[in-house]
């Protein structure tokens, strides 16, 4: 059976998110409200595995320059018309921007780098509507994983408020991909057997 992320209300706030049923994210999208279950396999054992594999040289600086805050599922709350409410699969913040990583239940500071990680039920909002946002917020790079087609692609911000695509890799090829070109990864890794 196929989940689909779902619209449930218009004009939400954080206490909609804060009521979600268990085991859904919860996000607020141009002051809607939007549910989804927790991802299947495929899509979880992609964001572990690309989690895993910038961790050490970027976050903890071995085998890497170090110098970001990595974080799987943050809850980010970006300000503006609406109290938007993003959970991308992974984000990361260079130290420049993040200096100390707070102790608190979300984010508030715009992440340097987001990435979706896609699946059928989930691809228009993440590309369209999540993309557009970050583009909008001045976030400077955005990544889309598709496990099941076995791609990722990348997009660099442009003129401010647009994304250049900087390419797109399947398969087993090795990557060196902005913001994190200093290590090369291994997409073959990311992808679930078949």
């Amino acid at each position: 059976m196929e989940h689909r992320s779902r619209f449930v209300k218009p004009n939400a706030t954080y206490q909609d998110v804060i009521d979600a049923p268990e085991g859904m994210i919860a996000e607020i999208i141009g002051g809607a409200l939007y549910l989804q279950p927790r991802p299947a396999s495929p899509h979880g054992a992609a964001a572990d595995l690309l989690l895993a594999d910038l961790l050490n040289p970027f976050q903890r600086g071995k085998g890497g320059p170090g110098g970001w805050w990595i974080k799987a599922e943050p809850e980010i709350h970006f300000q503006g018309e609406y109290q938007n409410t993003f959970v991308p699969d992974l984000a990361g913040w260079r130290r420049e921007t993040l200096p100390v990583y707070p102790v608190a239940p979300y984010m508030t500071v715009t992440p340097d780098w987001v990435c979706e990680v896609i699946s059928p039920s989930t691809a228009k909002i993440d590309r369209a509507t999540k993309g557009d946002f970050y583009a909008a917020a001045g976030i400077g790079h955005f990544w889309i994983v598709d496990p099941l087609a076995r791609t990722l692609e990348a997009f660099a911000l442009a003129d401010g408020n647009r994304w250049l695509r900087l390419g797109a890799w399947g398969d087993d090829a090795q990557v060196a991909i902005a913001p994190f070109e200093a290590v090369e990864l291994s997409l073959g890794d990311f992808w679930l057997g078949d």
